[in-house]
């Protein structure tokens, strides 16, 4: 019996620290400032659009859609759905239900960085232009100054109209005919921000794109930002309820830790595996980016592909780079047939260079990524 004393007062002082830290959580979760997502109408942070959001409200009919896209209202008005920088790629059914909403006569004005797979887009890779300058196509041609930051253009075909362009002549924002209504895609997101709405041009140019739609009610999506009708579980349940589940949870696995279960796998020696874990590969990543090193990073990622190409696609390692578009035209890669030959000059180009910019290093690097992602997954 006298064994059992300490024992009961062992539990008591863990009930008194976990209601202790109870407290102190719901404490310091009521003092912390709200987190908000990227691009998010209602988001005062820097990266937010509820400055422009705002000054939408003033001039037009403005509202958030966090519906689902079946439920978009096509009847009555023109209305205007716009997509700020979409967290995903929709399904094939939600897909659906957004062109029916432009061929019934309305607008959907997509604001994203890479529109690639959104609306049978297009783009290819490009360096923004060095003097941040843009051209604007429509009424009122001019020249502005805005920074970018996608390194990609809009493809376009017969039936687009490019509204924005860079000194290249790469296109920046575009507008395509559907049914009886139309979509507008500008690969600038950034513009809209909180932080960089007044900067340079950006809020003249991002006018210019709403002046191209003419409607008289506004849609934010934010459906495409997660928002699917607001519901969660940390908006159903308050939460000092989830804190009391969480200590709940704790107390249990305390408890069967207390009677002598133990959870999980048996754990490898660290030494054992150190050596070959994502350890030293972060470490010779730190070495070559503090080194600057990028060509020789991009040699090393290219011969890596080459191997890949050689056990998954049968390509033998020898040939070389400027000789391999007939062979990737015949494993249907997920470039177009015009931009393989392109593609492999370029990289051949930019492996015999001596020395290799930080851009031009994680345009290449994006694009070896890729293509050995398609090798890899067959």
């Amino acid at each position: 019996m006298k064994n059992l004393k300490p024992k009961r007062q062992g539990w008591i002082w863990l009930t008194v620290l976990l209601l202790v830290f109870i407290l102190i959580s719901l404490y310091v979760s009521s003092q912390r400032p709200k987190q908000y997502p990227n691009f998010v109408a209602d988001s005062p942070s820097p990266t937010g659009v509820k400055a422009f959001y705002t000054y939408l409200k003033k001039e037009v009919r403005v509202n958030s859609w966090t519906a689902d896209p079946l439920k978009l209202p096509k009847q009555g008005e023109e209305k205007l759905l716009v997509m700020v920088e979409p967290f995903f790629t929709p399904e094939t059914e939600d897909m659906d239900a957004y062109k029916d909403f432009m061929k019934a006569g309305n607008t959907i004005l997509l604001f994203q960085t890479n529109p690639k797979g959104m609306f049978d887009l297009d783009t290819v890779p490009e360096l923004p232009s060095p003097n941040h300058e843009v051209k604007w196509y429509r009424e009122n041609q001019g020249t502005y100054k805005a920074e970018m930051n996608s390194f990609i253009r809009l493809v376009t075909n017969k039936d687009d109209a490019i509204l924005l362009g860079d000194a290249g002549g790469g296109a920046i924002a575009l507008k395509r005919p559907v049914g009886k209504g139309q979509l507008i895609v500008a690969i600038t997101p950034e513009w809209l921000t909180n932080d960089n709405l007044l900067k340079n041009d950006n809020l003249t140019l991002v006018l210019n794109l709403f002046n191209e739609t003419k409607t008289g009610t506004v849609f934010f999506d934010e459906y495409l930002h997660g928002s699917q009708n607001g519901s969660s579980i940390m908006t159903v349940y308050p939460m000092w309820f989830l804190l009391l589940i969480l200590q709940g949870i704790l107390l249990m696995m305390l408890w069967l830790w207390f009677k002598g279960k133990r959870f999980g796998p048996l754990l490898v020696s660290r030494e054992e595996s150190v050596r070959f874990s994502d350890e030293g590969i972060r470490a010779i990543t730190a070495w070559y980016l503090r080194g600057r090193r990028y060509h020789d990073s991009l040699l090393i990622q290219a011969d890596y592909l080459k191997l890949l190409l050689q056990e998954h696609w049968r390509i033998p390692y020898r040939v070389e780079w400027r000789e391999l578009s007939s062979f990737l035209e015949r494993q249907h890669s997920g470039m177009q047939a015009n931009e393989i030959r392109p593609f492999l000059i370029g990289l051949t180009n930019i492996l015999e260079k001596e020395k290799v910019s930080k851009q031009e290093f994680l345009l290449w690097s994006r694009s070896l990524e890729q293509l050995r992602k398609e090798v890899e997954e067959g």
